[in-house]
């Protein structure tokens, strides 16, 4: 223990002289207290009788280069959502909350919850101008239950009745989607589920800007690629691809124009955030953590901090995705011992990556939901995995990796030589010290862990590594922002593409499944039913552990003061955008 805390210091001093040559200046330890959190409510008198003043426009800045792949259909990762939430909107929005309500469409159920009908507002335009139809949502679904379809969310159409069949091929239509007519659509589901509204595919296709396009190939078409096409408050003027997207306002947007003339979606360098918002290049972003002391100092920015829908793990590999079969085959035998996972956990300074490379911001985690789930299970009720690297030699040695050629590293319960593999994304100054402080941890207990390639990798090469199987991919450290409703379908399924640890436990899935129905008691309170099934399987994915759980972020975005009207909640600062405007 004492040898890690030690190379933890030296990495930090390293660290700190690498920031403040950084920043110009020297890098300042963090406050003891919490920093006042700064909304842009609290404004002076003068400020609060300012009206908005439409023009101007803003840069968001993200630190990873983005794919590209501009439809929520087909997206993967925060490097493209964060582009289309500027210019693309659901028939539903998500309130403060964490609960669904009314964008350009009102909903109502049936008396047994099996059919959803949706009604959406006349008038709302698509980009090039045409109306937002019934037949764009039911093209949507169309699109994701093909069987040709390579992206993830078939999950989100899978309970309506007749998907699954229209995607094995037994079914030339999906039986319950009815188009009643242009603004009204009804969708029928296999059975009835509490969480149909939260989970439920609601983003609509413009069917005619596909035309004639196969669903194998709208990933990678111009549609998508170069001219993509939404209804939100901007549409895309100019792509530069993985660097920059120029927005500008769509005037015709069904809540009335938006008050800036544009948005620059851009790409920079992490390592210069905190320069280039203090010299105002970059108007709003979510300040890497790395920078914290240095941004909370800057007097031109409004902070917003917020406990995040998502969270940070390190993965374990355990297989691979059958495609044919549609499922997750956890065939790797190499982390089949869960003696194996609880000692690597119990090896993790967690506390110490937290407070050293994320400045404190955040809470460690030790189940896959975060404290801001209602579904969250209280911590007394499961393992901590306190940091224990005796603990863990102890576990290692009781499950057979014992140190048998002197060299201070374990071999494998069958006495051949055990190497990990590890890999983390290259995304921000201190990505690189905290996965050689995690490398460090593991060796203290006599694993011999190496990071993979030698190298970090970018956000883009690291997804696409997990997603192709790479069989050099061991652990991995990864990171989730959830949806709202706490469940766990689409990431946990064994049947989920989104499974990156490819880990399959029936009892998991069967709990998953339990979550979403209704209780036989029909007297039994729907939210405690839910609870009782999420307590019970996160004590099961605790005790399992198929991936370390690291920690709940806090995040925190930046917003300059001369761009008003910013708010922040738990999974978003891109509220209202088209009500965003430049005080000068």
């Amino acid at each position: 223990m004492k040898k890690s805390v030690l190379w933890l210091v030296a990495m930090l001093l390293v660290l700190s002289m690498f920031l403040a040559a950084c920043s110009g200046g020297a890098n300042e330890e963090p406050a003891e207290e919490k920093p006042e959190e700064t909304t842009g409510e609290e404004t002076t008198e003068e400020e609060a009788t300012d009206e908005p003043v439409a023009g101007g426009v803003a840069t968001y800045a993200f630190t990873q280069p983005f794919k590209g792949v501009l439809d929520f259909a087909f997206y993967e990762g925060q490097d493209d959502s964060l582009a289309l939430s500027f210019m693309s909107e659901a028939l539903l929005a998500t309130g403060d909350d964490l609960l669904p309500e009314a964008n350009v469409a009102t909903w109502e159920f049936n008396e047994d919850q099996t059919q959803l009908t949706f009604k959406i507002q006349p008038g709302v335009k698509w980009h090039d101008g045409d109306e937002l139809k019934a037949e764009d949502m039911e093209f949507a679904w169309y699109v994701i239950a093909d069987k040709d379809y390579p992206g993830t969310r078939f999950t989100n159409v899978s309970m309506i009745k007749g998907a699954q069949a229209y995607k094995d091929g037994t079914a030339d239509k999906i039986e319950g989607i009815t188009v009643v007519d242009d603004y009204t659509i009804t969708v029928t589901v296999e059975e009835a589920v509490v969480n149909l509204l939260d989970n439920i595919w609601t983003y609509p296709m413009h069917k005619d800007h596909y035309a004639g396009i196969a669903v194998a190939d709208m990933i990678d078409s111009p549609q998508v690629r170069q001219n993509p096409m939404g209804f939100g408050p901007f549409k895309v003027k100019n792509i530069v691809p993985g660097e920059m997207i120029e927005f500008e306002r769509f005037d015709d947007y069904w809540q009335g124009p938006a008050l800036l003339d544009g948005v620059v979606y851009k790409v920079i360098d992490p390592a210069l955030a905190s320069g280039l918002l203090e010299s105002g290049e970059v108007d709003i972003m979510e300040a890497p953590s790395d920078q914290y002391p240095d941004i909370k100092e800057l007097p031109n920015l409004n902070l917003f901090e917020e406990p995040s829908l998502g969270y940070s793990y390190i993965g374990f590999d355990f297989g691979r995705y059958d495609a044919e079969a549609g499922k997750v085959v956890s065939d790797n035998p190499k982390f089949q011992d869960k003696a194996l996972r609880h000692a690597m956990a119990h090896a993790l300074d967690r506390q110490g990556i937290l407070d050293g490379f994320s400045n404190g911001l955040g809470q460690l985690l030790n189940v896959p939901l975060p404290s801001v789930s209602w579904a969250k299970i209280p911590d007394d009720q499961i393992n901590s995995y306190e940091y224990d690297p005796a603990k863990a030699k102890e576990i290692l040695a009781e499950a057979g990796y014992v140190d048998k050629d002197g060299d201070g590293f374990v071999e494998d319960p069958k006495g051949e030589k055990f190497t990990v593999n590890f890999d983390a994304m290259s995304s921000t100054s201190t990505a690189e010290p905290r996965a050689q402080y995690i490398l460090q941890n593991w060796k203290d207990v006599g694993i011999d862990a190496r990071l993979n390639g030698g190298a970090l990798k970018d956000f883009n090469l690291f997804y696409d590594s997990i997603d192709a199987d790479d069989p050099t991919f061991e652990t991995f450290n990864g990171a989730w922002g959830l949806a709202t409703d706490p469940d766990p379908s689409g990431i946990w399924l064994s049947t989920d593409k989104w499974n990156m640890m490819r880990w399959a436990n029936e009892k998991s899935d069967e709990l998953i499944k339990a979550g979403v129905k209704f209780p036989e008691d029909t007297s039994k309170d729907v939210l405690e039913h839910r609870k009782e099934i999420y307590y019970e399987w996160q004590k099961l994915v605790n005790d399992e552990l198929p991936s370390i759980f690291m920690f709940q972020p806090l995040d925190v975005y930046a917003a300059n003061k001369r761009l008003q009207n910013v708010d922040a909640n738990a999974f978003t600062v891109q509220k209202d955008v088209h009500l965003w405007w430049i005080k000068e």
